[in-house]
């Protein structure tokens, strides 16, 4: 009989264990939703950020996460329109010459701003990134804030005004070679 008594403590030490890391494994789901739900900020539609405030706050990036967002919705809205309006006008049946080449002329510098918009989602999106990444609203090269007035203006800047200039000497200086 003793030895059915061991057995059965084992037992019940090993259902505690069990027990134990299904608890810790069920509390650690439970911080992440909490730490979550005091991270959420709300702002008003009306706010601007200020310069008085902690650079780069709580309430800058969800503002100009929610400026991004909503420009992203703008353009991809635009370009499925006009993707979508561009589709119906196909005048280039038309017998004159100078009609077809119009048609295509138009078509051609429609696709050019689309194709331009469609980089424009693609830098919102990265945009969107360096907020959870906690790196927006800093140079990617010097690591100084960008600032807010740039950010205001461009909200996809990468670079504050000294680097962007110092890159696009390098571009112009490599499209020369």
């Amino acid at each position: 009989m003793p030895k059915t008594t061991k057995i059965k403590k084992k037992a019940k030490k090993t259902k505690s264990k069990e027990i134990k890391k299904v608890s810790k494994r069920t509390v650690k789901p439970l911080i992440k939703s909490k730490e979550i739900n005091k991270g959420l900020i709300k702002i008003s539609k009306t706010y601007v950020p200020k310069d008085t405030e902690k650079y780069m706050c709580d309430k800058h990036k969800v503002y100009f996460r929610m400026k991004l967002q909503e420009w992203r919705k703008e353009l991809v809205k635009a370009n499925n329109e006009a993707l979508y309006n561009g589709s119906m006008d196909d005048n280039s049946i038309s017998a004159d010459i100078v009609d077809q080449a119009s048609s295509y002329t138009d078509k051609n510098v429609e696709m050019k701003a689309i194709n331009r918009q469609i980089k424009l989602i693609s830098e919102i999106d990265k945009a969107l990134i360096r907020i959870k990444d906690e790196t927006f609203g800093y140079c990617l090269d010097t690591a100084e804030p960008i600032g807010l007035k740039r950010l205001m203006a461009r909200p996809v800047a990468k670079y504050t005004i000294a680097a962007q200039e110092k890159h696009e000497k390098n571009e112009k200086v490599h499209a020369d070679d």
